[in-house]
């Protein structure tokens, strides 16, 4: 739980139960001029991308760094099925995240890969996911402070 004032020069206290933070005022601004609509979009990018596959996908294709096609990525992807690979690569082509080229040849020759979208937004959550793992202790700890805190 957190807690947040607006000082009267413009910066925000962020209050935990751990520190206080100070933050530059009109960091969260952009927030507050969008639509519900964009809001409503901007989530369902965010739920769509932290799903289980995708962000492995992105990351399997930005590794290989060339084109892979359909089965090299399903060797590469352990334990997903050709239906849900299918259906997450037409995801990530719908949101730009991927492009699939399909050359005319005999049999046909599908690739994939990854778009400077695609790109920028695996960069971007790989800071997140750094941050992530290198707080786990801290998750941990706190989880095992709860759980003692309901067992007393």
């Amino acid at each position: 739980m957190f807690y947040r004032f607006q000082s009267k020069e413009g910066t925000n206290t962020i209050h935990t139960h751990l520190e206080v933070t100070k933050v530059a005022g009109g960091t969260f601004d952009f927030c507050s001029n969008m639509t519900d609509e964009q809001d409503a979009r901007a989530r369902a990018l965010i739920e769509r991308a932290a799903a289980k596959w995708p962000l492995r996908i992105l990351h399997v294709l930005s590794d290989a760094g060339a084109p892979l096609r359909f089965s090299r990525l399903m060797e590469r992807l352990e334990g997903i099925s050709q239906k849900v690979l299918t259906q997450t690569l037409r995801t990530l082509e719908s949101d730009g995240l991927i492009i699939r080229t399909l050359y005319p040849e005999v049999p046909p020759r599908v690739e994939y890969e990854l778009t400077p979208l695609g790109r920028d937004l695996l960069m971007q959550v790989a800071t997140l996911w750094r941050w992530i793992v290198e707080r786990l202790g801290d998750f941990d700890a706190r989880n095992a402070v709860k759980l003692t805190a309901t067992s007393v």
